[in-house]
C-alpha cells in the first residue's frame, strides 16, 4: 500500500484538514484571548522579567487547558447528536464484507504478574467470544518475558491449567522468551517475526485487561471492512476498584472519558494515538513499519523507546496506514493502581517514555498530529513542572512588592509622583474562565451521563453528589501530583533512569508510616510557603489557599484515599457507582472458578513458527524521497 492510494481510500471522512484547522484556530483563538488579558494585567507600569516569565509560563499551561476544553465541548455535541467522531453521520455499526475471512490472535505480553490474577481476567474474555467459525478464527497468546524463575514455574502450571479449561472455547497459547530485550515492544516484534505470518490482526490485551466478546467481534468486522485500517484503539475503562482513589478515578474514566475521546478523535481523525493495549493492530502492516530502533545515547533519554506506543501509532501513520479510535465501544476494561503512591510510580514510568518523544519531533515523513501526540505526552507531565514555575515566580513577585518599599519618585527632577496604576478589572474575568474551561469538561460528561443513564449510577442525585466528590478530591490531590511529576521531569533530565517493574492492581490500604515517607517533603514546603506568604502578603496567601492546603493535607489523603473500607462505604451508600458494577457485561458478571493447578503441568506448545523479518525502522531517513517499493518493506537504519 501506498501512501498516495491510502489517501485516496480516506475520503470516507469528511473535511478531515477542515476539521483540524477549524480545531486549530479555536484552540489559537482561545489561547491567544487568554495570553492578552494576562499581559494586560502584568503590563501595568511595564513588565519586569519575572512577569515575563509568568506570561510565559501562562501561555503554555493555558494552551493545555484549553485543548482539553474545546476537545470536550466538541466531544459533547457530537456525542448527545448521536453522531460517529470520524463519518459525523449516525453512529452505525461497520457492516462485514461477504467474502471475510480472518485470522485473530489475542495478545497478551507479561512480565513478572500475578498470573491467577491474569489467567482470571484473560479466561474471562476467553469465554465470552462468540464460537468460533470458519470465516473467522481467534486464538490467544500469552506472551512472557518474566524473569524470575518462581513466576515462570507458575506461569506454566497456570497456562497448562487454563488450556485445558479453555478447551473447546479458545485455543490457548504460552511462549516464555529468556530474554527481556525491547521490553514489551520486543515482546510483541518476537510475536510478529515468529508467529505473525499465521494471522490477519493481533488485538493486543495487557495483564490486567478485559474485554467483551461483542467488543472483539466488533474491532474485527472493522479491520476486515477497511482494508487500510492500521489500527484501531478502544477507549479502556477501570474496573474493579475497592479503595477511595480507585473508585474517585474509576468513575471518572466512565464518565468523562468516552466524551473527551469523541472530541480527540473528531480532529485526529485517521490519525489518532495507540495507548499500548486494548487495541486491535493489522499484523502485516505493524511488522512492515513499527519495528523500534534505539535512540542514541544512554537512558534515560537513549536506549529502548519506553512509551512504544505514540511511536508505532506514528509509524504506521507515517506508512499510509490509518489510525483511528473507536470510542462508542463499551466492553473494554483495564485495571489501575489502587492508591496515589502506585499511581504516581507508574507516572513515573511514564514520564521517562514521555519525555523522549521529545527527541523524535523532528522525525522524518513524521504527519504532524503525530508530531503533536509526542509533544502533547511529553507536555501532559512537563505541565506540572511549568505550573509549579507559575506559582514559585509569582510567590517571588508577591514578596518583592511586598518586602521593597515603592519609590514613587524615580527622577530628582520630577515635581509629581508616579503613583501606581491599578491593573485593568480583568483579574477575576481570567481566573473565572480558566477554571471554567477546567470545570467544563466534567460537567459536560455529567450532563450527558444525567441524559443517558442515570440510574447506572445511582440515580440523579447520586450522580452529581458523587461527581462533586470526584471533583473535589481531584482538586485536592492536585498540588500533591504536581510536586510528584515535577520531581521525575526534574529527575528524567538529570539523568536518572528508573526500572519498569510489573504493576501492582491489587487494592491495599498504605499505612501511615508509608504516606508520610513520601509526602512529608511536599507537607513541609506547602507548610513553609503557607507560613511566608501569610506573614509577608496575606493577600496573595489566600490566592494560594488550594495549593499549600493539598500540600499540608498530602500524607491523610494518600492514607484514606488508599482506604478499601472508606471506598465499599461510599459503594454501599451509592456513591461514585459505575456502570461496570450496577449493570455489568457478561465478561464481567461471571467470575472463572479458581484454577485447579496440576502437580506438574506444561503448557502444549505454540503453533509452528513461520519466521519473518520485522524491519527497524528510522527517524533520520528521508521518508518521502524513498521510493514507494522500500516504503512498504523496509527503513533500516
Amino acid at each position: 500500500m501506498s501512501a498516495a492510494d491510502s489517501e485516496a481510500e480516506m475520503a470516507h471522512v469528511p473535511w478531515r484538514r477542515t476539521r483540524r484547522w477549524v480545531f486549530a484556530l479555536l484552540v489559537a483563538a482561545t489561547t491567544g484571548l487568554g495570553m492578552w488579558t494576562m499581559f494586560r494585567i502584568l503590563h501595568v507600569g511595564g513588565l519586569t522579567p519575572l512577569e515575563l516569565a509568568i506570561l510565559a509560563l501562562f501561555s503554555v499551561t493555558f494552551g493545555w487547558i484549553v485543548i482539553a476544553f474545546w476537545s470536550g465541548v466538541i466531544g459533547f455535541t457530537l456525542t448527545l447528536a448521536g453522531r460517529d467522531p470520524l463519518s459525523l453521520a449516525r453512529a452505525s455499526s461497520p457492516r462485514r464484507p461477504d467474502d471475510a475471512q480472518s485470522r485473530t490472535a489475542l495478545v497478551m505480553p507479561i512480565h513478572n504478574e500475578d498470573i491467577e490474577r491474569v489467567a482470571a481476567g484473560l479466561e474471562a474474555t476467553c469465554r465470552d467470544l462468540p464460537p468460533i467459525t470458519p470465516e473467522r478464527h481467534i486464538e490467544a497468546f500469552v506472551l512472557s518475558d518474566s524473569t524470575n524463575a518462581t513466576v515462570v514455574a507458575r506461569e506454566k502450571a497456570v497456562m497448562a491449567t487454563l488450556q485445558e479449561r479453555l478447551a473447546g472455547h479458545c485455543r490457548l497459547h504460552y511462549r516464555h522468551r529468556d530474554s527481556n530485550a525491547g521490553r514489551k515492544a520486543g515482546n510483541l516484534g518476537d510475536f510478529c517475526r515468529r508467529w505473525g505470518r499465521h494471522y490477519d490482526f493481533m488485538l493486543v490485551l495487557d495483564a490486567d485487561s478485559v474485554m467483551s466478546g461483542d467488543t472483539v467481534h466488533e474491532l474485527i468486522t472493522e479491520m476486515e471492512a477497511n482494508p487500510r485500517l492500521g489500527l484501531l484503539q478502544t477507549v479502556p475503562i477501570p474496573i474493579r476498584q475497592d479503595s477511595l482513589f480507585g473508585r474517585a478515578n474509576q468513575f471518572a474514566a466512565a464518565v468523562y472519558s468516552p466524551m473527551l475521546a469523541t472530541g480527540l478523535s473528531f480532529w485526529q481523525s485517521d490519525a489518532a494515538n495507540y495507548f499500548g493495549h486494548n487495541a486491535i493492530l493489522r499484523v502485516e502492516a505493524f511488522t512492515r513499519h513499527a519495528g523500534l530502533p534505539e535512540l542514541p545515547g544512554r537512558p534515560p533519554l537513549g536506549g529502548d523507546i519506553l512509551s512504544h506506543d505514540f511511536v508505532e501509532a506514528a509509524l504506521l501513520r507515517r506508512a499510509g496506514w490509518e489510525v483511528r479510535m473507536r470510542t462508542d465501544l463499551g466492553g473494554s476494561f483495564e485495571e489501575m493502581p489502587s492508591h496515589l503512591l502506585d499511581y504516581a510510580k507508574r507516572d513515573r514510568r511514564w514520564v521517562q517514555g514521555n519525555l523522549q518523544h521529545l527527541r523524535l519531533l523532528g522525525g522524518r515523513g513524521l504527519h504532524m498530529l503525530s508530531r503533536v501526540h509526542f509533544l502533547c505526552g511529553a507536555l501532559a507531565y512537563l505541565s506540572s513542572l511549568i505550573w509549579l514555575a507559575i506559582l514559585v515566580v509569582s510567590t517571588i513577585d508577591a514578596l518583592m512588592r511586598a518586602l521593597i518599599e515603592p519609590n514613587f519618585f524615580t527622577s530628582n527632577a520630577q515635581l509629581f509622583p508616579d503613583w501606581p496604576i491599578a491593573p485593568p478589572n480583568l483579574i477575576m474575568p481570567l481566573l473565572g474562565g480558566t477554571l471554567a474551561m477546567l470545570l467544563m469538561p466534567k460537567v459536560l460528561g455529567v450532563c450527558l451521563a444525567l441524559r443517558r443513564h442515570p440510574a447506572q449510577h445511582g440515580g440523579r442525585a447520586r450522580l452529581v453528589a458523587s461527581a462533586v466528590l470526584e471533583a473535589l478530591f481531584a482538586m485536592l490531590i492536585a498540588p500533591l501530583m504536581m510536586v510528584f511529576h515535577s520531581r521525575f521531569v526534574i529527575e528524567v533530565l538529570s539523568g536518572r533512569t528508573v526500572a519498569w517493574d510489573p504493576q501492582a492492581r491489587e487494592g491495599r490500604a498504605l499505612p501511615w508510616r508509608e504516606a508520610l515517607r513520601h509526602t512529608w517533603p511536599g507537607t513541609l514546603a506547602g507548610a513553609l510557603w503557607a507560613g511566608i506568604t501569610w506573614w509577608y502578603t496575606p493577600t496573595f496567601f489566600w490566592w494560594l489557599t488550594p495549593v499549600w492546603l493539598g500540600l499540608m493535607l498530602a500524607a491523610p489523603l494518600v492514607r484514606w484515599s488508599s482506604s478499601l473500607t472508606l471506598g465499599r462505604g461510599l459503594r454501599r451508600r451509592g456513591l461514585l457507582l459505575v456502570p461496570s458494577e450496577t449493570a455489568p457485561p457478561s465478561v464481567l458478571r461471571e467470575s472463572p472458578q479458581p484454577l485447579a493447578m496440576p502437580s506438574d503441568g506444561e503448557p502444549s506448545p505454540p503453533p509452528k513458527e513461520r519466521p519473518r523479518d520485522m524491519p527497524t525502522q528510522s527517524f533520520t531517513r528521508d521518508w518521502a524521497r524513498l521510493p514507494a517499493t522500500e516504503r512498504r518493506t523496509t527503513l533500516g537504519k
